[in-house]
């Protein structure tokens, strides 16, 4: 369990130094989020695109730590060569930079250079709440827009294997709906009851899944008790698996407005962790979601 981000950055510390393809790399902020997790001793970076734009950004900024700079202005041809770079093994951790998304997802799920694996993409985003004991998991509320239960079940195995790699061996997810019966009515109810059967039967990376799951009952035990409802993960949930990307949004932002929440981010379900942040996201943020994709990044194993 982790209970804020300064324990993701010393944990992810921890683990060595990592390598970050960027693509499209002449961006402030970015360079800025960059030159920080060097100077975290979290990770360095090879940077992909204009290198004349780069190279001054860089001289602007007073940073002069010796990166390698891969020349290429297209940005199409640059994203290919970042995530190229990542699927050689010569970088570990992809991170988007100054270029559309739609364009760099696309390079992500190239057939020939990128970093497919089967499954959806999908977003996780990471909060640390003011007065909440520990960091709180939500996905999907970047990408999917309306999940059926095949794509829920991608998006669910996507962040079990990111919450395992990062060390949390049995996470208690909350499969979100309106209520905890299941009605036909309410399609969310019914995938989320086969999605909590599918990990009964092993079906799933380890965690507690359980659905269909009101916001108050996943929070709270009192709640839970007062509808007489026994559950395994009231008031200690860790991922809540969202219905639509409304849903997602709404939380996140409600967190982040309401209750002052941190939050960071990734894109999973590539073969590597993705780095894809807000221009809106500060400093600290942009730091936070490196050190998630460094703690997030499997080494791959040999036979």
């Amino acid at each position: 369990m982790y209970h804020n981000f300064n324990e993701i950055l010393e944990s992810a510390k921890s683990r060595g130094n990592y390598l970050i393809s960027v693509a499209v790399a002449q961006d402030k902020d970015v360079l800025e989020a960059i030159d920080a997790a060097r100077r975290a001793k979290l990770a360095s970076a090879i940077l992909v695109g204009d290198a004349i734009r780069i190279g001054s950004i860089l001289k602007n900024m007073g940073i002069n730590a010796g990166y390698e700079i891969v020349d290429e202005p297209d940005d199409e041809k640059a994203a290919l060569k970042a995530v190229s770079l990542v699927k050689k093994g010569e970088a570990h951790i992809l991170m988007k930079g100054l270029i559309n998304s739609s364009t760099f997802l696309k390079a992500v799920l190239n057939k020939e250079e990128g970093l497919r694996t089967g499954r959806l993409l999908s977003h996780l985003g990471v909060f640390e709440i003011p007065g909440w004991d520990r960091l709180l998991y939500l996905t999907d509320g970047g990408i999917n827009i309306a999940p059926n239960i095949n794509e829920k079940k991608d998006i669910l195995v996507n962040a079990l294997l990111t919450l395992n790699a990062m060390g949390l061996d049995n996470p208690h997810v909350a499969v979100l709906t309106a209520n905890e019966q299941v009605n036909s009515k309410m399609p969310a109810t019914v995938d989320a009851k086969e999605l909590s059967e599918m990990s009964k039967r092993g079906e799933l990376p380890k965690g507690i899944v359980e659905g269909p799951i009101a916001l108050d009952v996943a929070v709270s035990q009192d709640a839970a008790h007062h509808k007489g409802i026994d559950s395994k993960i009231s008031g200690k949930a860790d991922l809540f698996l969202l219905p639509n990307i409304e849903t997602g949004n709404a939380f996140g932002k409600a967190l982040i407005y309401f209750a002052k929440a941190k939050m960071a981010g990734l894109v999973l379900g590539a073969t590597n962790p993705i780095v894809l942040t807000s221009r809106a996201e500060n400093a600290e943020g942009k730091l936070n979601s490196i050190a998630l994709a460094c703690l997030a990044y499997e080494k791959p194993s040999h036979s």
